[in-house]
């Protein structure tokens, strides 16, 4: 079925089987494997991406459902490439505060981090980050970091300039 997306800024028009998933058209056929499949009854947040500037769950939509929409994976949100001066301001704090172990749910929660400001506003306190990270899992850390990154992450993406939706 032709799909015309806009993937990470650059626009695809894809012949995409009806039953393919969104995150197994951007794992294996656009090689954009940061989207991760963590437990493929979507509980774990891993697969997270933003459409049309909101958080979805890549494994829980028909790839093919999105005709016309933006699509942002992990691998683009930093701009200018992959330098780490480049990152976006909530990659940059979960860099910075150590919001990672393994790193597997890293992009995931990243992802989450930018949907909290978009939803929240970049005040977030911890209980809002704890409660909205629910369906966000990690199997490292305990949270603590995560909580401090997205923290400093929402601060970090007022100071840049980049608007809340909330």
């Amino acid at each position: 079925m032709q799909t015309r997306l806009t993937i990470n800024g650059t626009g695809h028009s894809l012949d995409i089987a009806p039953a393919t998933l969104l995150v197994e058209l951007l794992r294996d056929d656009l090689g954009l494997t940061g989207t991760h499949i963590g437990c493929d009854t979507s509980q774990c947040g891993a697969c997270n991406v933003l459409v049309d500037g909101a958080a979805l769950k890549a494994c829980t939509v028909l790839a093919v459902q999105l005709d016309g929409k933006a699509i942002t994976t992990v691998e683009g949100l930093a701009t200018g490439g992959s330098d780490a001066d480049t990152l976006h301001p909530m990659q940059a704090a979960f860099r910075e505060h150590h919001g990672l172990q393994c790193g597997f749910c890293t992009p995931g929660m990243v992802i989450a981090g930018i949907e909290m400001v978009r939803r929240h506003g970049h005040d977030l306190d911890r209980a809002t980050i704890a409660h909205d990270l629910e369906g966000n899992l990690c199997r490292c850390t305990g949270y603590v970091n995560i909580i401090k990154a997205i923290q400093a992450g929402a601060k970090a993406m007022q100071h840049s300039g980049e608007p809340a939706n909330a």
